[in-house]
Formats: structure tokens, sequence, C-alpha cells
């Protein structure tokens, strides 16, 4: 019987077991063979949420079983599919992508994480060569930073922690900060947006004072605690004063597939949309493939068979690494 990732209580992540559904006939399945931990999410779910929770958005799988209507798809094929911590992964052909020859699954996997500021970039009224200030150089942010950068802005990244600044700029990012550069003439009134990966919303407040005219400030990061005790004056000052605008990064804000008008098809929606979730997962999954995101040496993969052991350790800070990856060769 196949296995899942099952947080019980407070703190408590088990392997259960669970029953698979019959195969659809537009559906592929088969063995994980990786999932990736969203740190934040995850930690944030197993010390607070309503129990039992299954946690996981991100996974690669091996091509098993393919249903009858199935196209495009054979034996073999490694997937990209947004599952949670499985064993076994069961998608409709629709919603999943085909990893690039010669990926390694760990990497791939990473496109998922990746495609949560990809929204940004799609919706954001900021053009390239535009300044943009990502803040917090976690997974997201370190994501964010490579991904603007790839697409043509000049990209300042804001982490004080000087681990994560090192290695930021190892990967290639030139700018990177200890703090948000507030007053400083280069960037003051010159940034036309602030990516805020950080979730703190001192980051957020100074944003919104270091933009330009209608400069966007984009919440990404998701604000778990308070970490000061700054008041929603000193933004709404901000906000006002210096003509920001301050928005969600809400990620599903693009569908999650396009649909073209077809007047036969009237009735089953369409969204004519130029860019979806689906496409922002294929743009992550390609720069990563064609090694514009640097990975190597970010990658800790760590067996699935012992979740509490690994989700003990992320909590403990013991895991040297961003991106964990959870190994499923073993259940």
């Amino acid at each position: 019987m196949a296995g899942e990732i099952v947080f019980t209580a407070q703190g408590k992540a088990e392997l259960q077991a669970f029953e698979r559904r019959p195969l659809g006939t537009t559906e592929v399945c088969g063995p994980t063979c990786v999932t990736l931990i969203s740190p934040g999410t995850e930690l944030a779910w197993l010390n607070g949420g309503n129990y039992p929770l299954r946690p996981g958005y991100a996974a690669v799988f091996e091509a098993d079983e393919i249903g009858d209507a199935v196209s495009g798809i054979v034996k073999g094929d490694l997937l990209l599919c947004m599952g949670p911590h499985r064993s076994v992964q069961q998608f409709d052909q629709r919603y999943v992508l085909k990893l690039p020859k010669g990926l390694p699954v760990e990497k791939g996997v990473i496109a998922r994480l990746a495609a949560v500021s990809v929204t940004t970039l799609m919706t954001t009224t900021a053009r390239p060569h535009d300044m943009v200030l990502v803040c917090g150089a976690g997974p997201v942010g370190y994501l964010a930073a490579h991904l603007f950068q790839n697409a043509g802005y000049r990209v300042t990244l804001v982490e004080p922690n000087e681990q994560r600044q090192t290695s930021a700029r190892q990967s290639g990012i030139a700018n990177v900060l200890p703090s948000v550069p507030v007053g400083h003439t280069q960037y003051d009134g010159q940034v036309a947006l602030v990516l805020d990966c950080s979730g703190h919303e001192q980051a957020v407040i100074d944003g919104c004072k270091i933009v330009r005219k209608r400069g966007e400030v984009v919440l990404v990061g998701v604000p778990w605690k308070a970490h000061t005790t700054s008041l929603a004056h000193e933004l709404m000052h901000a906000v006002f004063f210096k003509f920001a605008v301050l928005r969600s990064g809400w990620e599903w804000e693009v569908p999650i597939t396009a649909r073209g008008f077809v007047w036969e098809e009237l009735y089953e929606g369409y969204n004519n949309a130029a860019h979806s979730t689906l496409s922002g997962l294929q743009l992550a999954l390609d720069w990563i493939a064609a090694g514009k995101i640097p990975l190597d040496g970010l990658i800790a993969k760590v067996a699935a068979d012992k979740p509490q052991s690994a989700y003990d350790a992320l909590m403990k800070g013991e895991i040297g690494k961003p991106f964990v990856v959870l190994d499923w060769a073993k259940v």
C-alpha cells in the first residue's frame, strides 16, 4: 500500500498508508521520485494547524500507469506535478510537465517553488531594466532574485544573514545588501518593484518608502507573525505620501491553465489568458534546466521514510541548505 506524510498533531509528522483511487482516462500515475519541502509553510502547519494535515505541493514522479485518453506521455517519463508528500502521484495530464532530459529530479522539483514568484513576474507593471528589490534570501527569495535577473531587471537582494548574503553573491546576484537602503540616493524613488519574500513587516514598510511613484510592493512571503511593534500608521503614511501600490503576491492570480475562446465550447468556460500557473512552471523548469538558476550545493536530500527526523532537523536549523528534498526511493 502507498504511503504519505501526515501531520497528526503539533510537531508530529508520520508516514501513513493511503489508498489510491481508480485511474481516470486522462490521468497519469506512478511512483514518486522526490518531493520538495516548503519550509515556511510546512513548519507553520506542523506547529499550528487543523490536524490531520497532508502537506506538500511539489513532486516529480515516473509515469507508470497511463489513462486511455492520455497523449504525449509514455511510460518512464519523469513528470513534475503539484503533488503532496506521498509515495505515488496521480494527476490529470493537463497538470503535469515533462522534465527536460538530463535534469536531475531534485533540481526539477524546485521549479514549483520558483513558480510562486513567477506570478509576480507575469503581473507586475515593472519592465525589464527597471530596478527590483527582493527582500529575503530564503528559498523563495533566492529563486525570485534569479528569475527577475534572468528577465532583464536590475536586481538588488536584501538579506541580513551573512551566510545567505555570501551564497547569493556566489550564485551571481551582484547587489546584495543587509537592509533596505531607505534614503540612499541610488535607490530612493528609483525602485519599480519591491518583492517581499521575508514576511517581515519592516521590509514592507521600508519597501513602501523607497519605491518610485506608483511603484509596487508585492507581498510574496507569508507574514506568519509580528516581528516589530510598528503601527499601521507608518505603513499608511509611506503608501500615501510615496504613492506606492501595495498588493498581494497571490500566486493564483493567474489561471492554472490557459483556455482560449472556442464558440462550440462557450459554456465550458474560457479565460484567454496569456499566462498561467503551468506556463510559469514551464518557464522555471526551462531556466533551471539551462543552468540559469544555480542550485549546485544548495539542495539537501533526505529520506522520506523517516519524516519526523526530517522535520525535527529542519525545525532545529540542522539542515544547512536552503532546499530540502524528500527522497521516496525507500518507501
